[in-house]
This record gives C-alpha cells, structure tokens and sequence, in this order.
C-alpha cells in the first residue's frame, strides 16, 4: 500500500482545529499516512504600496512567517505528532487556494482538508472565499469541515 497524504490548511481559527482534527482521525484510520500543515498567509504581490512600504515588506514578511510559526504552526505539529501521527508543516505567502493545491500536487496528496469559515470583507464577497476558490480549482478532493 502506497504512503497517503493529507494537506490541511489551518489558520489558527476553530474551524481549521476542526480541519486538523478530521485529518488526525483519518490518518489514524490509515497505513502509513501524514499530514501536512499549512499556514498561508495571504499575500498579493500585487497589492499597491508606498515606496516606504516596499522597503518593509521583506522584514513584515520574516515576522509574519515567524508569528505563523510560533502562535499556530509550530504548536499544532507538536500536538499532532504527540497524538501519534507523522505531520510536516510550512507556512507559505500569497493565495492560499492555490498554494493548497499546488501543494497537494507537489506531495501527491490524496485530498486537502479546511474548515469553513465566513466572508471576510469584500474581497472574498468579490472572488469568493477560500473554500469556494479551493473546491472550484482543485486537482485533488477537497474536504470542507464546518
């Protein structure tokens, strides 16, 4: 039997600790499974800035990853492996629909898991919220826990 994996896009909110959850169970429910963690933090290269906001960017963004780590990413694998299954975890900048996808193509995942969540300003009222960019676009099965 071939190794499976489950991407699983967490944010730090209940509904991603639903996520997380659903993944554990079903990875203890397999052979030789792992999940793996992913943070994005979202981020348009394409986002207008003040030439003083151009020259932060890079220091906002090595803060950005290392809060990630520290206050979501990091305490979630540590939780994870301690429930006894094999986990990686990164935390990633920019679309986080096509940075789940693109990494469950990468790992050759067998579907992504994320929780739903609400509309957060216009411009998820605008392109649509993660979830519905996720199950429209994906390359693999998506799962949407409430």
């Amino acid at each position: 039997m071939s190794k499976t994996t489950f991407v699983v896009g967490i944010d730090g909110s209940d509904a991603g600790e639903r996520a997380l959850a659903f993944a554990k169970s079903r990875a203890k429910a397999g052979d030789d499974c792992t999940i793996a963690l992913c943070y994005v933090i979202e981020w348009s290269p394409f986002s207008f800035q003040t030439p003083e906001e151009n020259e932060e960017r890079h220091k906002r963004r090595e803060e950005e990853i290392s809060m990630a780590h520290s206050r979501v990413l990091d305490p979630a694998v540590e939780a994870t492996k301690s429930d006894g299954c094999q986990v990686t975890g990164t935390v990633k900048h920019g679309d986080a629909a096509e940075i789940l996808d693109n990494l469950a193509k990468q790992l050759g995942a067998e579907q992504i898991i994320v929780g739903r969540v609400g509309a957060r300003g216009l411009k998820e009222r605008v392109f649509g919220g993660v979830t519905g960019r996720l199950v429209a676009s994906a390359s693999v099965p998506v799962t949407i826990i409430p």
